[in-house]
C-alpha cells in the first residue's frame, strides 16, 4: 500500500508557479534533519474558478521534483473531492481527501445503525482509553445518536474509497476522510465512534480531520482557547492510537489539521503534543502561496504592484460576491478595508505591510488579507498579464513562497530553537 510519510504538509498552488518554491522549503527543512513531505492539493472548486485541470497540478510537482532533485516522499492530493467530482482527479492524483461533510447529521438506516450497535458492544460504558485521565461514559442511547449522526457519512466515505480504489487500484491511494467542515467538534467517544466505522467500512484511511473547536478562518491566525485546543489535539490523538489498536487502521494513520492557512499560535501546541504519542501530522496551509505571490509582485514595483493593488480594488467591487463561498470561514470588517483608491496610491512598503502575515507589523491588517485570500480568482481572469508577472518576477516571488512556509510554519512546527537558530539559505 502507498503509505503516507509521518510528516506532510498540505500546499496549494493556484496558479502552478510556486512547486518548486514550496519545494525548497521542505529541502530546507530536510538539511535540518526533518523530513516532511509536500503534498499539492487543490480542489474541484478551485480548478473551476482557475479553468485549469488536475493534471496541471502534477506536472507542476513533477517538475519541481526533477529540478530540485527531490528523492522524498510527495503526492498530489484531490482535494475535498466528492463522487460526483472525483473522476478527473484519479490519474493525476495519489492522495484523496474524501469530503462527506454534506451527510453528517443524515441519519443512516434504522438497521444499519442497529447492526453497529451490535458488532460494537465495547463502545458503550467505561471507555478507558491511554493517556486520557478520566474515562468516559457512555449509554447505548449515547452511542445510538453518535452512530444516527456520523454513520452515513462514514458510509459515504466508503463508496467513495471503493470507487477510487476500483479504478485506481487500492495500492495506490492514500486515504484521507475529512469531517471537519462542522458546525460543532467531534468528542472523543464520537471520534472513536466514527474511527470504529471507518474500520467496519474497511477503509485504509491514513489521515483524519476533525472539527476543531475555535475559528479556522481563512488566511489568518487562530481564534478560540487555546487550552481547549490543546485539550482536544491531545484526545484526538489518543483516541486514535487507541482506534488503530483495537480496530486494525493502518499504523500510521494520524491526525490532519485542515488550517485555512496561517494558524501560528497553535503551532507551539503542536510540536509539543506529537511526541507524547509519536505522532505524525498532516497540516494543510494551502492558500498562504497565492497571496505570497501577490506580496512578491508587489515588491517587486511598477507594474507588477500596480496589478496587485487593481485585483484589491476589484476585489472591493466584488465583497459580496467573493466572500459567500467562504462565509463561515471568515471573518471581515468592512470598517477596516481601505478603498481601492487609496491602495492604488501605496507603495511597496505599504502594500506588503498590509498583507503580509508578520502580526507585529503597524500596518498589518488582517480583514484585507482575508479579502485577498479568496480573491484568487480576480487574478486568474487577468490570464497571461498575471502569470507573465509571475514569471518575469519569479525570483522575489520563488523567495517569498519559500520564506513563508520555511520560517513562519516549518520551522515553528517541527524544529528545536537549537536547530532553527542555524541559518539557512531561502534562495
Amino acid at each position: 500500500m502507498l503509505t503516507l510519510e509521518k510528516f506532510s504538509l498540505g500546499v496549494g498552488d493556484r496558479f502552478a508557479h510556486q512547486a518548486k518554491a514550496q519545494l525548497r522549503a521542505c529541502q530546507l527543512l530536510s538539511e535540518k534533519g526533518v523530513d516532511v513531505a509536500p503534498v499539492w492539493n487543490k480542489s474541484h472548486r478551485e480548478h473551476s474558478f482557475i479553468g485549469s485541470e488536475p493534471g496541471s497540478v502534477l506536472a507542476a510537482a513533477q517538475q519541481a521534483v526533477e529540478t530540485l532533485n527531490w528523492k522524498k516522499g510527495w503526492h498530489v492530493d484531490a482535494d475535498h473531492i466528492r463522487l460526483e467530482t472525483v473522476d478527473r482527479f484519479i490519474p493525476a492524483s495519489d492522495f484523496f481527501t474524501l469530503d462527506v461533510a454534506d451527510s453528517i447529521g443524515k441519519p443512516a438506516s434504522p438497521d444499519a445503525v442497529e447492526d453497529f450497535l451490535g458488532r460494537h458492544p465495547e463502545l458503550i460504558g467505561a471507555l478507558e482509553i491511554p493517556q486520557i485521565q478520566s474515562p468516559f461514559h457512555t449509554t447505548r442511547e449515547q452511542v445510538r445518536k453518535i452512530a444516527e449522526k456520523f454513520l452515513l457519512a462514514v458510509q459515504d466515505a466508503g463508496k467513495l474509497y471503493r470507487h477510487i480504489a476500483e479504478k485506481k487500484g487500492a495500492d495506490n491511494l492514500i486515504a484521507e476522510i475529512s469531517m471537519d467542515e462542522t458546525d460543532t467538534p467531534q468528542t472523543p467517544p464520537e471520534l472513536l465512534v466514527i474511527l470504529a466505522a471507518i474500520a467496519d467500512e474497511g477503509i485504509p484511511v491514513q489521515t483524519i480531520a476533525p472539527k476543531f473547536t475555535g475559528r479556522f478562518n481563512k488566511g489568518v491566525d487562530y481564534e478560540g482557547d487555546l487550552v481547549q485546543f490543546e485539550k482536544e489535539f491531545h484526545e484526538d490523538l489518543a483516541v486514535i492510537a487507541f482506534a488503530v489498536a483495537r480496530y486494525g487502521l493502518p499504523a500510521n494513520l494520524k491526525l490532519s489539521v485542515h488550517s485555512g492557512s496561517d494558524k501560528f499560535s497553535l503551532y507551539p501546541i503542536i510540536r509539543r503534543t506529537l511526541p507524547k504519542f509519536g505522532a505524525g501530522l498532516h497540516i494543510k496551509t494551502a492558500g498562504t502561496t497565492w497571496l505570497e505571490e501577490l506580496i512578491g509582485l508587489a515588491e517587486a514595483g511598477g507594474p507588477a504592484l500596480a496589478l496587485a493593488t487593481e485585483i484589491y480594488a476589484e476585489a472591493m467591487e466584488h465583497v459580496e460576491e467573493l466572500t459567500a463561498p467562504y462565509a463561515s470561514v471568515i471573518d471581515i470588517d468592512r470598517s477596516k478595508l481601505p478603498s481601492g483608491v487609496e491602495v492604488a496610491a501605496w507603495s511597496s512598503a505599504q502594500f506588503t505591510g498590509a498583507l503580509r502575515h508578520d502580526q507585529s507589523h503597524p500596518l498589518f491588517n488582517p480583514s484585507l488579507r482575508q479579502l485577498l485570500h479568496v480573491a484568487f480568482k480576480l487574478a486568474a481572469k487577468k490570464g497571461a498579464r498575471y502569470l507573465d508577472l509571475l514569471k518575469a518576477n519569479e525570483e522575489i516571488v520563488g523567495r517569498n513562497v519559500t520564506a513563508n512556509l520555511y520560517e513562519r510554519h516549518l520551522i515553528p512546527l517541527f524544529l528545536e530553537r537549537a536547530q532553527a537558530s542555524q541559518p539557512a539559505a531561502v534562495c
